[in-house]
């Protein structure tokens, strides 16, 4: 009845953000997906930078994916106070 290989999963995997202030001529974007490691890891990469530039990437390796979806949550409020905008997220 139900088709497992197509649910829906809880927690997002990838994050979009923007800032965009005219006025400051700021166009900033914050981008951060979860992909698994060779050890049975997480890795947490966060890529951010001027939106049409190439920017700048970090890659956080974290024990199981469960930390790494709370460490992209965490991040995800964090930007959302700092004035970043969802673009996507799944």
């Amino acid at each position: 009845m139900f088709d497992i290989s197509q649910q829906m999963e809880v927690f997002p995997t990838t994050v979009d953000l923007k800032r965009i202030d005219p006025s400051v001529n700021m166009r900033r974007f914050y981008r951060m997906t979860i992909q698994p490691d060779l050890f049975g890891g997480a890795c947490l990469v966060r890529e951010w930078g001027r939106i049409g530039y190439r920017g700048q990437m970090l890659i956080e390796q974290h024990s199981d994916e469960g930390r790494a979806v709370n460490a992209l949550m965490k991040l995800a409020v964090t930007k959302k106070r700092r004035g970043y905008q969802l673009l996507f997220e799944s």
